[in-house]
């Protein structure tokens, strides 16, 4: 077998992990060579007897032509660190995915913002994540997330709702979508330029312990991470952990100090976390820039009704953003984008602290 169909063999043995993977290859000198070894050339690496067992029942029964058929009729692609599409952000993280297994567009290098938060999220975790999802997707971002409920799910939907591209990471097999609600979303994100990524092979099942190992892959990933809601014990600050050691930006939204979904961006915030009330926010820090051409705007931002009865909100007097809201009966998320857009169009001015006139 040819070097990457040995390392889809070797990684479907998921107990391995990729160091202990890393460590065999550097030992032998390829994959291929470590699914053929010897039984007592293995035996003496110290891998335990359990794990030693499982692998060599598991070079058994692995059927690789079969698992090959699987994957290509699930239109589930596979790439290997040592490939050029692989993403550049991951590979540079310790203990990278030796393999990623993806449905969609799959690209080397963009700019990609993760955002994470509560299962349990509040309504102005749901307002907020659609705001910062949706605009940071207006200016060609990348939003990834975990496909979870809650702000992840949020997340998404506020991504592909304002034309953008979303990357959802799973924590199981790509034959498997969880929670399953979501298998709609999943599809949509894949038929709309996103992709659903995963390291684990397929078959593998959902774990709680297998979310920590996604979550690394999550801000490996992200040029930034952004925490909206979480308890105390969130797994977002997990996800904020790991972006951290791997010298990305940890951004956290405040919330009210009297809700216990505040606690994780509180916590971040008191231990050097940047605050983020305005995607301008990120930008700023990031120092991205976004050079506007007003006629090249219009043309792939095209007026709206939206726009028609924003402005027409905005005649007699400045508004602020929750007022605009309440008059026009359209959602946060959709209104906080349009102005955005309507701002680069030189339709409004923002005036600070969330207030918008007419231009």
């Amino acid at each position: 077998m040819v070097e990457k169909e040995a390392l889809i063999v070797l990684t479907s043995y998921v107990p391995f992990g990729p160091a202990r993977i890393n460590l065999l290859i550097s030992y032998f000198g390829s994959a291929n060579k470590v699914w053929s070894a010897k039984v007592d050339e293995l035996a003496k690496l110290g891998l335990g007897e359990d794990r030693l067992s499982g692998f060599l029942n598991h070079r058994k029964t692995f059927n690789l032509a079969g698992y090959l058929k699987i994957l290509e009729k699930k239109k589930i692609k596979v790439v290997s660190k040592n490939e050029d599409t692989y993403p550049e952000e991951l590979g540079q993280i310790d203990f990278a995915p030796i393999l990623l297994y993806f449905k969609g567009t799959l690209k080397k290098s963009e700019t990609r913002i993760g955002i994470v938060g509560s299962r349990k999220m509040t309504s102005y975790g749901r307002e907020v994540a659609g705001r910062f999802a949706s605009e940071l997707a207006t200016f060609g971002i990348c939003i990834v997330s975990g496909l979870a409920r809650g702000i992840d799910t949020c997340a998404h939907k506020a991504t592909l709702d304002a034309g953008g591209r979303t990357i959802a990471v799973l924590g199981c097999g790509l034959d498997t979508v969880y929670p399953s609600e979501n298998i709609q979303l999943a599809e949509n994100i894949v038929n709309k330029g996103g992709a659903l990524i995963s390291e684990y092979p397929l078959g593998y099942p959902v774990l709680r312990i297998n979310f920590a190992s996604r979550n690394r892959i999550i801000s490996g990933l992200s040029k930034a991470i952004l925490v909206i809601e979480g308890t105390h014990n969130s797994g977002t600050l997990l996800t904020a952990s790991h972006a951290a050691e791997q010298g990305r930006s940890v951004f956290a939204v405040p919330g009210p100090i009297t809700s216990p979904n505040s606690e994780a961006p509180l916590y971040l915030l008191k231990n050097g976390a940047k605050m983020a009330t305005h995607p301008r926010d990120i930008f700023e820090e990031l120092g991205l820039e976004f050079k506007v051409d007003r006629e090249k705007m219009g043309a792939l931002l095209p007026s709206s009704t939206d726009e028609e009865k924003l402005l027409e909100i905005l005649t007699l007097e400045p508004l602020h953003l929750d007022d605009i809201v309440r008059i026009s009966t359209l959602d946060a998320g959709s209104v906080s984008a349009r102005l955005t857009i309507m701002e680069i169009k030189g339709l409004v001015k923002n005036l600070g602290e969330g207030v918008y006139r007419k231009l």
